[in-house]
């Protein structure tokens, strides 16, 4: 047992420097900046399936490693972000995009929103089933395919203090808000800044070039 032991702590003073380093590399990952592999199309056009994204997980706040304890607020988000949720009410990671912050007022009308009163504008894309949707300071493209038309509408909303509305870019085939409720602000890890790289599951995994690196924001 003693030469066990001997043996032992040979290997962890040999190997220190490269355990330091993987110790590293995970606080980093759980705390500074993470990649996530997204596996559906309730983000489409922006975000499609097997992009990998690059995430800042101190855009809002700085956590002690391996766990989801604040050490400092950084930011708030804002309308438009797109942001990791680690939703319990879902019980699974999402990404979506923040359309209303604390004291908006939102609803949607027949795939419209209506924020603080006012109707954004949308854009259609010439030959496609996407448009641009008016978000203050923040437009973006949107997708509208046909679907439930429950999802299509829903009623004025206030968002307290704390909490955010969010929604897929993929309009009627996402579940997010609607069907979750509003998120915590506890529950964001971080902003999705951009494409990493990018496999196309249907194409047998081969690489869409022109999505690495594509910003998001």
């Amino acid at each position: 047992m003693k030469i066990n032991r001997v043996k032992a702590l040979k290997l962890m003073k040999e190997h220190a420097g490269f355990m330091f380093f993987i110790l590293a590399l995970f606080a980093s990952r759980s705390s500074v900046a993470d990649w996530y592999t997204v596996p559906t199309g309730s983000m489409q056009p922006t975000i499609v399936e097997g992009d990998r994204i690059f995430v800042n997980k101190m855009a809002y706040r700085l956590e002690w490693p391996f766990t989801d304890i604040p050490v400092m607020d950084i930011a708030e988000p804002k309308r438009g972000d797109i942001v990791i949720i680690n939703s319990k009410a879902a019980d699974l990671r999402l990404v979506k995009r923040v359309v209303g912050v604390p004291g908006d007022q939102v609803s949607m009308v027949n795939n419209r929103l209506v924020v603080n009163a006012e109707i954004l504008s949308y854009q259609a894309i010439k030959g496609t089933e996407k448009m641009i949707e008016g978000l203050p300071l923040q437009p973006h493209a949107v997708q509208f395919k046909p679907s439930d038309q429950r999802m299509a509408n829903f009623s004025n909303v206030e968002v307290p203090a704390g909490f955010y509305l969010v929604l897929g870019d993929n309009r009627n085939h996402s579940a997010d808000s609607r069907v979750y409720g509003l998120v915590p602000a506890s529950e964001i890890q971080g902003q999705a800044v951009r494409v990493i790289t990018s496999l196309d599951p249907d194409n047998f995994y081969l690489p869409r070039q022109e999505r690495f690196l594509f910003t998001l924001i």
